[in-house]
């Protein structure tokens, strides 16, 4: 699933591409994945991309006041491509949910040319989003957002007024959507590890030095992986979020910090990943719901 850092490179990738465009065509080729029907997507047509925004781990393509949104959910993808092709496309008949196709002006000595990018999504499980709305906050999912991590007004401060009030594990804390936007399954891994802190640890058990730690680890981990994706076209992003991680994907593998074996937690429809040596006191975890070992 990508997660802020990806749809932050996205965010700048699109925004350079298509800003300044114009929507050629929009089509649907699944419609479950369109959760609108007012205005319709093809009131998009013939207006020009003023800029493209993100929410969370939401994409918003502004196009004259009007404003195409989409969540890539778990096995969601966009291709990007700069030779579009004008062949129909069969609703149902494959990984491809949506398409746009874009005319780019001449601009900075280039000519004029034409673009365009799908929206797939693997598996039986449909779960992309697609929206057109008159304002971003029209969209449950961005109303409900908490702050951004990236934002300059999230300090520790703030992250220690959501810990502090809260009863759950701080694994699920954090890749809670209306708590602290964006981070999810993968970078709370990651974010948890950087800190030394259990995944099963209750949030309002930390102390002021671990609260400090994973406020760190926010800033640390969140801030190299954006690098790391700033500049990447879609295709790139992919590999260079595997290879940035330390833990998350990585059960079996060395810890790169002590060398311990890195564990995996199973869900029913997830995993997550923690080195028992840096985050449990060396105890393994064996079960959400019957360990005890919570530091």
């Amino acid at each position: 699933m990508p997660e802020l850092p990806e749809i932050t490179g996205l965010r700048a990738f699109l925004d350079d591409k298509l800003r300044g465009s114009v929507v050629d065509s929009v089509r649907i080729t699944s419609f479950a994945v369109l959760k609108t029907a007012d205005p319709p997507y093809s009131a998009l047509e013939g207006k020009t991309v003023t800029g493209v925004a993100r929410h969370g781990k939401f994409l918003d393509l502004d196009v004259e006041g009007l404003h195409f949104v989409f969540h890539l959910a778990k096995a969601g993808w966009l291709r990007y491509t700069e030779s579009p092709s004008s062949k129909p496309l069969r609703p149902g008949s494959g990984p491809i949910a949506a398409r746009l196709s874009f005319s780019v002006p001449a601009r900075d000595g280039q000519p004029a040319t034409h673009v365009g990018f799908d929206l797939t999504e693997a598996g039986t499980r449909k779960s992309l989003a697609v929206y057109v709305v008159r304002d971003p906050s029209e969209v449950p999912g961005i109303a409900g957002l908490g702050p951004d991590p990236l934002d300059p007004g999230f300090t520790q401060d703030v992250l220690d007024g959501i810990i502090e009030g809260s009863s759950q594990q701080i694994k699920g804390l954090l890749r809670n959507q209306s708590v602290i936007a964006g981070i999810g399954n993968a970078y709370s891994d990651e974010i948890l590890h950087a800190a030394r802190i259990s995944p099963f640890a209750i949030a309002k058990s930390l102390d002021e030095d671990e609260r400090s730690r994973i406020f760190t680890a926010v800033e640390q981990v969140l801030g190299e992986a954006v690098a790391a994706a700033s500049g990447k076209p879609p295709e790139l992003l992919k590999d260079a979020k595997r290879g940035g991680m330390r833990v998350h994907g990585r059960a079996g593998q060395a810890c790169p910090v002590c060398g311990d074996t890195v564990r995996e937690v199973s869900f029913a429809d997830r995993a997550l990943q923690y080195c028992p040596t840096c985050q449990t006191n060396g105890k393994i975890l064996a079960d959400r719901r019957t360990s005890r070992f919570l530091k």
